[in-house]
């Protein structure tokens, strides 16, 4: 949610003075102030005109404040309606908040600041639920869609790229290691942006006969060669007007680099066998494991390409460099291989899973779970249930931080930690999107969070951001 929020105001009261000083105080506070004598005009309103805050007071003709507020609370859940009470009914004002209120403000307002603080302190908790249904719904498009899992610094740089990146047509260059995923981040930037309903077109530079990359790439005519009895458009033209991805940019022959290199200078291509060019319209996302400034600098990767892809990098942490998104990631793909069955890891499991180095990085993992779920018992993940390779690793080897040079957190109960008061406080406190995000029960979050002493701290912090 953009902290640019416009909140909409509604102040319902049959007295034009109150609803006008009310409508002064919101636009001070760069509200839309909107205005009802009665609960059944603010209610017509509501119905076209939603509302962030609503102001009502309590005593109005026709229809009660308290009847106002259980009929607003049914048609908009999330909005925040305070109530205002001029005959000092403390009774009827916490009435009024078992039934949902916000909370109560006497008239007349005396100082005139305490009104603008009320309103204040609404509008910041209307922000602040905001934010984190935004968390919510960014989490379920980028894991569920995407697959990119994680909450540490490294990943959260990647996601921040990825919605930079999202509606350029600069081209991208996505460096990491084997298994990072890779093409999943130039998926995210393809579905993200405004290209999304354009072709997305991912080609495998590793897998492509010599041969026949020239024709597969930019198409052929028919006879340019034997067997091509009829003419065939290439990849590039097939990803016209959105996005073609090549991976392992760097398996690509020297003499297919430098006609690479031109249709990025020139945004066309010609067939093979035909003296005519096309024009094409494409974002060009490549990506590789190789450090392809060390290999211009040996000459097996053009310079001049490599300086036309690399405009903007994108480099994928291994997971080695992200130990503590290892718990999030495993349980991500328990809820893919479980089919809905709660699987439990045990500690042991848990540990030797993060103390391992993943050579194999993310998609080693993914295939270590996978494993564990087909040999196993289906509910419980022991450390007999992993690769010995990897099972071997719980009782050798220190723990490292979210950094190849280590950190503070020296073992699994420090990473876990750290992990939970980061992702609490990206969050600011709220239980359910932090179990979410974690990938752990509510009452495991509970006991961890009881254990380590984090929820009061991170509570604390989301009141004082609300005064």
């Amino acid at each position: 949610m953009s902290k640019d929020l416009q909140i909409r105001f509604l102040i319902v009261d049959d007295e034009p003075s109150i609803r006008r000083l009310c409508s002064n105080v919101g636009e001070q506070l760069g509200f839309e102030c909107m205005e009802a004598d009665s609960g059944e005009s603010a209610l017509a309103l509501l119905e076209h005109e939603p509302a962030h805050i609503i102001l009502t007071d309590m005593v109005m003709p026709n229809m009660s404040g308290l009847e106002f507020l259980e009929r607003v609370k049914k048609l908009l859940p999330r909005a925040e309606v305070a109530v205002m009470t001029g005959h000092g009914s403390v009774e009827t004002a916490v009435q009024a908040m078992k039934l949902g209120a916000y909370d109560y403000i006497s008239k007349p307002f005396s100082p005139l600041e305490e009104l603008r603080l009320f309103l204040r302190r609404m509008a910041e908790k209307i922000q602040l639920v905001e934010e984190n249904q935004f968390l919510r719904e960014r989490m379920d498009t980028e894991t569920e869609m995407y697959g990119i899992v994680g909450v540490s610094p490294k990943i959260q740089d990647v996601l921040r790229m990825i919605s930079r990146l999202k509606d350029t047509r600069t081209p991208v260059l996505i460096m990491g290691e084997s298994g990072t995923g890779k093409e999943l981040v130039a998926r995210a930037i393809h579905h993200r942006g405004s290209f999304a309903n354009r072709p997305f077109v991912a080609v495998d530079c590793g897998s492509l006969v010599p041969t026949l990359i020239e024709s597969e790439l930019f198409g052929y005519e028919k006879g340019a060669f034997t067997g091509a009895i009829k003419s065939k458009i290439g990849l590039f033209q097939a990803a016209d007007g959105g996005t073609i991805f090549l991976d392992e940019i760097g398996e690509l022959p020297p003499e297919m680099q430098a006609k690479l290199l031109r249709v990025l200078q020139e945004k066309e291509v010609r067939p093979v066998g035909s003296n005519q060019r096309a024009k094409v319209d494409v974002r060009v996302i490549v990506a590789t494991n190789r450090d392809l400034e060390q290999e211009y600098r040996k000459g097996t990767f053009r310079k001049d390409l490599y300086f036309r892809l690399n405009v903007v990098a994108v480099r994928l942490p291994a997971l080695r460099e992200r130990r503590t998104d290892i718990p999030m990631l495993v349980h991500w793909f328990l809820d893919r291989y479980a089919a809905g069955a709660e699987v439990k890891v045990t500690h042991g499991a848990m540990k030797a899973l993060m103390q391992y180095d993943w050579p194999g990085n993310v998609r080693e993992l993914e295939n270590c779970i996978e494993r564990a779920m087909t040999l196993g018992d289906r509910r419980m993940i022991d450390v007999d249930d992993l690769p010995p390779g990897i099972g071997s690793s719980a009782s050798s080897g220190q723990l490292d931080a979210d950094s190849p040079s280590g950190g503070n957190a020296t073992d699994l109960e420090d990473i876990e930690r750290a992990t939970i008061q980061r992702v609490f406080e990206q969050v600011k406190g709220d239980k359910a999107l932090a179990g979410k995000m974690l990938g752990i029960s509510r009452a495991t979050l509970y006991r961890k969070l009881k254990r380590y002493n984090i929820g009061t701290r991170a509570e604390t912090q989301s009141s004082a951001a609300l005064q």
